[in-house]
This record gives structure tokens, sequence and C-alpha cells, in this order.
């Protein structure tokens, strides 16, 4: 069994992590950590715990399953650990209450501590709703724009096809994923989450090659990571073209054929996770050809969503993934 030639990696982890407002969030088999700079030469850590859900049965550890319940554990570690880190950062912050405008202050005082969580809770339902629309509505409405047009009797039937339509979509889907994380990662405060995501990925390769986790070792590894949540979307979004040629067009239908089809898609989307689960599973534990192709467009994504980190950060992700790494070695999938 191979692993990364390219990184000479000797083993093969289950820890996994993500990057965060200023820290980074590491998730071992035993316990989750995470790391935050709350000044020039403080890392403040806590352990946090989420309960999974895979630990109420044997079904929910089953495949394609467990890629669903994974991803939903996935989004409430996320949330509860941007919470802290969203936290710790701003205390970190000194402000006084003159700088405050009157709304903000009213706010400070009616809320307090819960301020974030509201903040966090509307933004969170916003972002689901506009993903939504934009991922599942939006790519069927511009393509049953495009067929309604009467252009020539040869373009019509290629447009009939749902074939065509389906690789319409993807696209559009791709363009959107794309453009959006071209986008935020222009803005400087989610260049350094990028940035921290490069340390994240820089600090675990570091740890499957069996080297030391010192600033040093680690600089010198890779920020591309083949079990990345960045490439889990990529392969999330190309399955939708095959899943989308077994979706009816429902072109007849007019207005409610899109909304129909873009339920259906929702509807199918437990299928994508699962999997969209299995296939990064085995890129991660894998070498060969086929899993090389799966990843590859994933890695590129990378590209975007990954930065090289500073000293640093590469200290936060040090202080993040070490109390997170068993004595016992039960977080070893495998090894070369």
């Amino acid at each position: 069994m191979s692993c990364d030639k390219k990184e000479n990696v000797k083993k093969i982890t289950s820890i996994g992590g993500s990057a965060l407002i200023e820290g980074i969030m590491m998730r071992g088999p035993k316990n989750i950590n995470v790391a935050v700079r709350t000044g020039e030469d403080k890392i403040e850590t806590e352990e946090i715990t989420v309960k999974p859900i895979s630990s109420k049965g044997k079904f929910f550890r089953l495949p394609l399953i467990r890629g669903v319940v994974g991803m939903i554990d996935s989004f409430r570690l996320s949330y509860k650990s941007l919470m802290l880190s969203a936290d710790k950062a701003i205390s970190s912050v000194e402000q006084e209450e003159e700088e405050m405008s009157k709304f903000e202050r009213w706010l400070n005082d009616k809320l307090g501590e819960k301020l974030m969580g509201v903040i966090m809770s509307i933004a969170s339902v916003l972002g689901v709703g506009l993903a939504l629309v934009l991922f599942f509505w939006l790519p069927t409405f511009l393509y049953n724009l495009l067929a309604g047009l009467t252009i020539t009797p040869a373009i019509d039937a290629f447009l009939d096809s749902g074939v065509t339509q389906s690789a319409f979509e993807v696209v559009v889907k791709m363009l959107l994923f794309f453009g959006y994380i071209i986008l935020v990662s222009q803005m400087e405060d989610m260049k350094r989450v990028f940035m921290y995501h490069g340390a994240e990925h820089k600090t675990i390769f570091c740890y499957e090659a069996d080297e030391e986790l010192t600033v040093e070792n680690i600089k010198k590894h890779s920020r591309f990571h083949p079990r990345c949540g960045t490439s889990f979307m990529v392969i999330m979004l190309l399955l939708g073209f095959f899943i989308g040629l077994f979706v009816p067009q429902f072109t007849l239908l007019g207005v409610w054929g899109t909304v129909l089809r873009s339920a259906v898609k929702i509807l199918l989307l437990p299928l994508s996770v699962g999997i969209g689960y299995e296939l990064i599973k085995l890129c991660g534990k894998y070498d060969n050809w086929f899993t090389r192709i799966i990843a590859a467009p994933g890695l590129w994504a990378q590209r975007i969503t990954t930065r090289e980190p500073d000293d640093k950060m590469i200290e936060v992700a040090i202080a993040a993934i070490t109390p997170v790494i068993p004595d016992d070695g039960s977080d070893i999938v495998s090894c070369k």
C-alpha cells in the first residue's frame, strides 16, 4: 500500500482539521483541539466536544450513510470551532467603550456575549439559502431560458438532451464556486484564513512523514492535501453531472419545471455527499492513477483556498495538532 510519494509520507492519519479566524482546529480520534493566536507571543488552546452521530449505532457508519453523517458532524464542529476562535480573536483586541457607535453599544448591552452567536446563526441560515438558490435553482433556470430560445433545429435538439443540461449546470456551478473563492481570496482577512489552511495541511503532512513537528520541518511540506474539504466540494460538483443525468428535465412544466428539477436535485444531495465522502477517503488512503485523477481537480482548487503560512501560523498549527495525537497510534489508517 503506497502513500503520497512526492511527500514521502510514511503513514496516513485520520487526524484532520480546518482553518479558523486566527487559528486552527484539529480533530483526532479521541479529542478535538482549537488553537487561536491571541497575541504576538500568545496562543490559546481549548479542547471542545461534539458527540458524533456515528457513535449512536452501526447504521450511521455504513458506506454512503457515513458520508452524510460525517458532513453533518463537520458542519456542527466547524460552527462550534469558528464561534470559539471568533470569540477569542475578538476578545484579544481591546476596544474602548467610546469607540463604539450608539447602535453597537445598544447591541452589546442587549445581547452581550450572545451577539456573535446571533450574527453567526443569521449568517448561516442566509448562507444555506443563498447556496441552494445559486447551486440548484439558478443553473436549471439559466438552462431553461437558453433552451426556450428557438435557434436552429440542430441546436434545439442538442439543448433537449439531458446530457447537455447536466453538463451546462455543472459548468455554471463550477464558475460560481471558483468565482466566489477567487473573489473572497482577495479580502485580507480571508487571505489569512487561507494561510492558516496551508499551515494545517503542511503540519499534517509533516506528522505523516514521521518528522518532528517544528516550524522548519513543516515549512518544507506541501500545502496541497488530498483529503481537504476543498477537494471534497469539487468532487461533489463533478458528481452533480452524473446524478443530473437521472433527473428528469421537466421542461414542459415551465417555471414549475425549474423548481421541481431543483427540488429533486436537493433531495439527491445526500447521495452526492455519500459518494463524494467515499471517493475522498480513497484519495487519502491510496495513491494510484484512479485516485490521482479524482484528486487532481481538488488539488488544483487548493491553489486558491490555501496559501503559504508564516512561522507564527505554523506555531498555531503545532499547538492545535499536538494534543490530539494519541499515544496508542489509534489515528493511523495505513502505513507505507
